[in-house]
C-alpha cells in the first residue's frame, strides 16, 4: 500500500569526502504502518541501473546517528518511525553520473507476527540524480 511512497526523489544525491566523491545517497520511507527498532529491518536492497548494492557497501542513517547494516542488528534503542526519511548511502567510488536513473529498492521489515520471511515490499521508480 505504502510501497509508492518509499523512495523519495529529494535527497538522490552523490555524497564527497575529502573532495572526492565516494558514493551516492537515497532518502527512504517505511512501507509498514508502523515504525519499527532498527533490528527488525531484515533486508534492504538498492540496485540503480541493474547494478546490485549488497548491505556491506550501505550505510543508514537515521537522525544524527549512522549504522552499518550488521550494526542495525544491535541497534535496539533507535526506531525508524512511520513517515521518518532513512537516509541509505551506499560506498561507490565515482558515484553515480548525473541525469535520470532506474532505482530498485526492497525493504524487509520483520515484525513478530510476520513469521520468518516478514514483510517484503519493494518499487522501482526513474529518479534524477542532482550533484
Amino acid at each position: 500500500m505504502f510501497e509508492n511512497y518509499m523512495l523519495l526523489n529529494r535527497g538522490f544525491q552523490n555524497i564527497r569526502q575529502n573532495n572526492q566523491i565516494i558514493g551516492f545517497q537515497v532518502l527512504v520511507k517505511i512501507a509498514y504502518y508502523r515504525g519499527v527498532v532498527l533490528p527488525l529491518i531484515g533486508d534492504l536492497q538498492i540496485a540503480v541501473d541493474g547494478e546490485k548494492f549488497g548491505t556491506d557497501k550501505m550505510r543508514i542513517t537515521v537522525g544524527r546517528h549512522s549504522y552499518t547494516f550488521d550494526e542495525t542488528a544491535k541497534a535496539e534503542d533507535v526506531r525508524w518511525n512511520f513517515g521518518e526519511p532513512l537516509t541509505i548511502t551506499v560506498l561507490k567510488p565515482g558515484g553515480l553520473k548525473p541525469g535520470i536513473h532506474e532505482v530498485y529498492f526492497l525493504q524487509n521489515i520483520k515484525p513478530s507476527y510476520t513469521g520468518e520471511r516478514g514483510r517484503i515490499s519493494s518499487v522501482t521508480q526513474k529518479m534524477s540524480l542532482v550533484n
